[in-house]
C-alpha cells in the first residue's frame, strides 16, 4: 500500500513479521490491514495484551515452523509412503504442539484468555509415541518390529562370517598376499593377492589396484554368505516398507485433527508476533472510540531511538476538526504528522502503540500527500505531482477518514501557493475528515486562527542547537525562523540585511539582532578552465589531404602521393619512390591537388596496391575466396 510506504508502516510490518515463526504468521502480518470492525478490533486488542501478559509472565511461547508438516501432511494424505525424515517433523511437530499445549496450561495461573486456546491443540500422543518407538536418527530401528531385529541380526552375522572367510585365507596364503588386511570392493569382501599368485587365491576377480600390481579377489567360501545377505536385506527393504507405510496410513488418519494443530499454532503465532512487537517497542494497549476523538500522551514514533525521542502531545475531535501546525524546516513538522498518523494505524491494526496513553478513533481510510522525501519510496516534490496527489486525497476524503498533508500549496509562486493551500483547507473542512497539515504561509496561519474547527499549532525549536525538540504546542502557531537559521549558519550580514528588507523593510531590520555581525563568505579557490590553443580542428585537418594529392616532404624535399588522409593524430601516409612512409601533416606540403592528376571516379588502387591484391579484390568482389588482403609495409 502506498500509504503504509509514506507513513512508514511498511517498516514496522518489516519488524513485526521478524518476530512470527510460521510463514503463514507472516505472511498474515504482511497482508495486515486496519479493522473496521469495532467488535473484531476490540478483539484483537486484547489479544495484544493478553499475549505480552503471558510472555512476561510465562516466556516467549514454544512456536515452531509448520510449512513443512503442511506438505508432509498433504503426501500422507495421497496415499505416499512417508521417508523416516518425514516421520521424524511430523514426530517434531506433536512435541511442538505438546510443548505449547503445557505452555497454555500453565497461563492459567495467570488468568489469561489466552490460556484456553489449550483447548483446541491435540498432541495426539498415541502417534508421537509409535513414531517415537519405530523411527529413531532418521531411519526405522532395529526394535520396530521383531522381524526386523531378526533380520538385521542376520545381516550382521553373514558380514562376520564373510570376514571370517577372508581373514583365514589371509592367514593361511600370506606369501600371496600384497596386503595384511581384506577391504571391501563393490560391496563385496576382498583380499588383496600379488599378480603373479591370482590363480592361486580360488574365488572371483572384484577389482585390480591402480598399478595393477595387487589382484582383489572375493574368497569362494565368502561369496555364499553375501549371496545370503543379500537375500536378507531385501528382506530387510520389504519389513522397511512395511512399517513406514503402516506410520504412514496413521499420520493419514490423524491429518485432520493435525491440520487444525497447525493452523491454530499459526494462529497463536501470528497473536503472540503482537505481544513480542510491543514488548520489543514498549508499546501500549489504546483505547478505541467511533466519537472522532485522537488523544495521544506520551507519543512517539515507533522506528525512532525511545530515549533519544521527544514524547509528543496532541489531541484532536470534537470542536477541532482540523490542526495546520507550522514551525522551522528542521522542526520535526514532518516526523509529527507521520507520529500521530502510525500510531493511529498500528491500533487501527491491533496493535500497541508507542504512546504512555491513547485514545484513538476509528477511521474508515487514511490518507495522506508528504512530499518532503523524508524516508519515503516515492518524491512528491514537483507541483504537477503534488497537486494530482491532493485532488486523489480529496476525492477518497470523507467524515471518517484521517488525513495529512505536508508543506500545503508549496512548489509554485508562493501567492498562489498560499490561495492553493486556503482552498484545500476549506475542502477539507466541508468533508468534515479529521485532517493534520503543515505550512509555511502566514495568510494559513491567519485563515486557521480565525476558522471554527481549526487551530493553529507549533512545533518547538532549540535556537542554540538548531536543533527539532519534536515538541508540539496545540493553539500557537510558530515561525519559519528561516534567517535565523540562516544567520546561525553563518550568512554575512549584508545577504541577511537584504532578505530581512525584502521581505519585512526597514523596521523589520531594525529590530533583528544578528548572530554573526561581521561574518562574510569565505571564498575558496578552485580549478581553472584551460583553454585549447588556436589552430585548426580535426575536421579542418580532415580535408587538408585527399587520396592522390602529388606532396612536398620535408625536409628531404622528396615528392610523393598521399594514400592515406590525416588522421585525429593529425599523421598521413604518403607513397614515396619505393615506400610509404606515415608523417606529420606539419612536414608535408602540397604540391598538386589529386582533381588536377586524376580523373574524378579514378580507382587509386592501381597505384597503391600490389597487383597480387588487386586480383584478390576482385574475386572478392565476384565470388567467396578464403583469399588474404596482405597489408603493404
Amino acid at each position: 500500500m502506498k500509504i503504509e510506504r509514506q507513513i512508514e508502516f511498511d517498516k514496522v510490518k518489516e519488524l513485526w513479521a521478524g518476530l512470527a515463526v510460521t510463514d503463514q504468521a507472516k505472511e498474515k502480518i504482511r497482508e495486515a490491514s486496519i479493522f473496521l470492525s469495532e467488535n473484531e478490533l476490540r478483539k484483537q486488542l486484547r489479544d495484544t495484551t493478553d499475549a505480552r501478559n503471558l510472555i512476561e509472565k510465562a516466556g516467549t511461547p514454544p512456536l515452531q515452523n509448520v510449512s513443512e508438516a503442511r506438505d508432509i501432511l498433504l503426501s500422507a494424505a495421497k496415499e505416499e509412503c512417508l521417508t523416516p525424515y518425514q516421520l521424524e517433523r511430523v514426530e517434531k511437530v506433536l512435541a511442538a504442539i505438546k510443548r505449547l499445549k503445557d505452555y497454555l496450561e500453565r497461563g492459567r495461573l495467570f488468568d489469561n484468555s489466552l490460556a484456553y486456546y489449550d483447548e483446541n491443540l491435540d498432541a495426539v500422543s498415541e502417534l508421537r509415541e509409535e513414531i517415537c518407538d519405530k523411527i529413531r536418527n532418521g531411519a526405522v530401528d532395529d526394535c520396530a518390529s521383531k522381524e526386523l531385529r531378526q533380520i538385521r541380526s542376520q545381516i550382521v552375522k553373514c558380514e562376520e562370517q564373510m570376514k571370517q572367510k577372508a581373514e583365514q585365507i589371509l592367514r593361511s596364503h600370506k606369501e600371496y598376499m600384497a596386503d595384511n588386511y581384506c577391504t571391501f570392493r563393490n560391496g563385496r569382501i576382498c583380499v588383496p593377492v600379488k599378480k603373479e599368485y591370482k590363480l592361486k587365491i580360488p574365488g572371483s576377480v572384484m577389482d585390480r589396484s591402480s598399478t595393477g600390481n595387487t589382484i582383489f579377489i572375493e574368497p569362494t567360501g565368502a561369496a555364499k554368505y553375501y549371496e545370503e545377505q543379500q537375500l536378507l536385506k531385501i528382506g530387510e527393504e520389504n519389513e522397511e516398507y512395511r512399517i513406514l507405510y503402516t506410520l504412514s496410513a496413521l499420520v493419514s488418519e490423524s491429518a485432520p485433527v493435525l491440520r487444525e494443530n497447525l493452523a491454530m499454532m499459526e494462529k497463536l503465532d501470528f497473536i503472540f508476533s503482537k505481544g513480542k512487537l510491543s514488548i520489543d517497542m514498549d508499546g501500549t494497549e489504546p483505547s478505541v472510540n467511533t466519537a472522532r476523538r485522537i488523544r495521544l500522551a506520551g507519543a512517539r514514533h515507533p522506528l525512532m531511538d525511545k530515549t533519544a525521542a521527544v514524547p509528543l502531545e496532541f489531541d484532536i475531535g470534537e470542536k477541532v476538526r482540523g490542526i495546520v501546525i507550522t514551525g522551522p524546516n528542521t522542526g520535526g513538522k514532518t516526523v509529527a504528522m507521520k507520529t500521530v498518523m502510525l500510531n493511529c494505524v498500528m491500533a487501527q491494526c491491533g496493535l500497541h502503540v508507542t504512546c504512555r496513553q491513547a485514545d484513538i478513533c476509528m477511521n474508515s481510510s487514511y490518507l495522506c500527500d508528504i512530499g518532503d522525501g523524508q524516508n519515503l519510496s516515492e518524491n512528491l516534490s514537483t507541483f504537477s505531482a503534488h497537486i494530482t496527489n491532493v485532488l486523489e486525497v480529496l476525492g477518497e476524503a470523507g467524515k471518517e477518514s484521517f488525513v495529512i498533508m505536508d508543506e500545503l500549496g508549496s512548489g509554485t509562486d508562493p501567492a498562489e501557493g498560499m490561495g492553493i493551500a486556503i482552498a484545500i483547507l476549506e475542502e477539507l473542512k466541508k468533508t468534515g475528515t479529521l485532517f493534520l497539515v503543515t505550512t509555511h504561509y502566514p495568510e494559513v496561519k491567519e485563515y486557521a486562527a480565525r476558522t471554527e474547527g481549526m487551530l493553529n499549532a507549533r512545533m518547538t525549536f532549540d535556537k542554540e542547537t538548531l536543533r527539532p525538540t519534536y515538541q508540539m504546542i496545540i493553539g500557537e502557531a510558530g515561525e519559519s525562523c528561516a534567517f535565523y537559521i540562516a544567520d546561525r549558519l553563518g550568512m554575512p550580514d549584508s545577504m541577511l540585511k537584504a532578505a530581512i528588507c525584502a521581505a519585512y523593510g526597514q523596521e523589520g531590520l531594525r529590530s533583528y539582532s544578528f548572530h554573526k555581525p561581521d561574518s562574510e563568505i569565505v571564498r575558496r579557490s578552485t580549478g581553472k578552465i584551460t583553454k585549447a590553443k588556436a589552430g585548426r580542428n580535426r575536421t579542418e585537418l580532415s580535408t587538408k589531404f585527399r587520396i592522390g594529392d602529388s606532396v612536398m616532404v620535408y625536409p628531404e624535399g622528396k615528392i610523393g602521393i598521399v594514400c592515406v588522409p590525416v588522421n585525429e593524430k593529425g599523421v598521413l601516409r604518403v607513397q614515396l619512390p619505393g615506400k610509404k612512409i606515415w608523417i606529420n601533416h606539419k612536414r608535408v606540403k602540397l604540391h598538386v591537388a589529386a582533381a588536377e592528376l586524376y580523373p574524378e571516379d579514378y580507382d587509386f588502387s592501381i597505384v597503391f596496391d600490389t597487383a597480387r591484391n588487386r586480383k584478390k579484390r576482385h574475386d572478392m568482389e565476384r565470388k567467396y575466396t578464403d583469399a588474404v588482403i596482405e597489408a603493404d609495409e
